[in-house]
């Protein structure tokens, strides 16, 4: 069995910031209503004629991340990539990353697991690697959730929230046995009875994209993506801790033996919470929601590649991920860097 190590992060955000201020224009809120809420004080959009797509974003982490592994898209044996929002009803988006990279016909994934499925992401290619089929693999989370937002009153508890932007590593194969840097584990879950309570119901296999042409109710909205935002915020404060501690029991680790926590940037509650009910200190806690709001799959590798720039991670630190979101679907990786 082969250790898999992270050689590589990149990560791109479109360049238009919008402000919490800008979202008066459009609904009844506020700067302070936000804040309170999320934590969040700006995002980044992408907008018309930038030339951003999920698959041209990821493209764009992805090339960074090479970069500083010392690596070539020829070098690469597989995509894996996490997103929901591709650029088209399909196909997914990973096989356009790797035509847009030049990549060798190598296989491409799309995980569809939303706020997890990052974390989802990197257990599948940990996997591959560590039973010896591939040594080199691109893990993508990227969104484009800008465009699909309700832009008015009635949709603001959801679209202050979301920004757009995407996230890569280089995870590879450890071929150094005096080198500790490993995935030490991964823990995924899901609980499909909630699917409803964070949701898009359409298009889909349900109501096709032809429903929304012919005969679409007026006061039927939707083709929106849908929050019970009190009854997620309650199943993630618990879930959170859960698959945290889960990853931590299964290697003999403690709260304390964490150098940095980087959890889905959701609600910058939900992060306090954690770090709350975990005991863990300020400095052991990544949170940058405050500037790019929640960017779903692509939240994780933004804030890695980010605490990485800052000097707060370096080899042999314990990292760990965790998510919690839409499916219900959580989950965590516990990872030696």
């Amino acid at each position: 069995m082969y250790k898999s190590k992270i050689t590589g992060m990149g990560m791109y955000v479109p360049k238009r910031i919008v402000k919490n201020e800008e979202l008066t224009k459009y609904m009844d809120t506020n700067d302070a209503w936000i804040r309170e809420r999320t934590g969040i004080e700006e995002r980044h959009w992408v907008q018309t004629g930038d030339g951003n797509t999920t698959s041209s974003m990821g493209t764009a982490a992805a090339k960074i991340a090479l970069e500083r592994a010392g690596l070539t898209p020829k070098d690469i044996d597989m995509i894996v990539f996490a997103t929901l929002s591709p650029d088209y009803y399909f196909p997914g988006s990973g096989v356009l990353v790797q035509e847009q990279l030049g990549c060798d016909t190598i296989p491409a994934l799309d995980v569809r697991n939303q706020c997890s499925g990052f974390v989802y992401a990197l257990a599948t290619a940990d996997q591959f690697i560590k039973t010896g089929m591939y040594k080199n693999i691109l893990v993508i989370g990227s969104e484009v959730q800008s465009t699909g937002l309700d832009l008015s009153t009635r949709g603001r508890g959801i679209a202050v929230i979301f920004g757009d932007g995407a996230g890569a590593l280089v995870l590879s194969r450890n071929e150094d046995e005096n080198d500790n840097s490993n995935i030490l584990s991964s823990h995924l879950h899901s609980e499909g009875k909630y699917a409803k309570e964070l949701t898009n119901l359409v298009p889909g296999g349900i109501h096709p994209p032809k429903e929304l042409v012919e005969n679409w109710p007026e006061d039927d909205f939707t083709y929106y993506p849908y929050m019970n935002g009190n009854f997620v915020f309650k199943h993630a404060v618990t879930r959170f801790p859960e698959a945290i501690m889960e990853g931590l029991n299964a290697n003999n680790l403690t709260p304390q033996d964490i150098n940095l926590l980087i959890p889905h940037q959701a609600n910058l509650r939900i992060s306090q919470f954690v770090q709350k009910r975990l005991g863990m200190k300020d400095e052991q806690i990544m949170n940058n929601i405050q500037k790019y709001g929640n960017t779903t799959a692509a939240s994780i590798p933004i804030a890695l590649t980010e605490a990485w720039e800052q000097g707060r991670i370096k080899r042999g630190d314990l990292v760990v991920l965790a998510a919690f979101g839409s499916g219900f679907t959580w989950g965590s990786n516990i990872i030696r860097f």
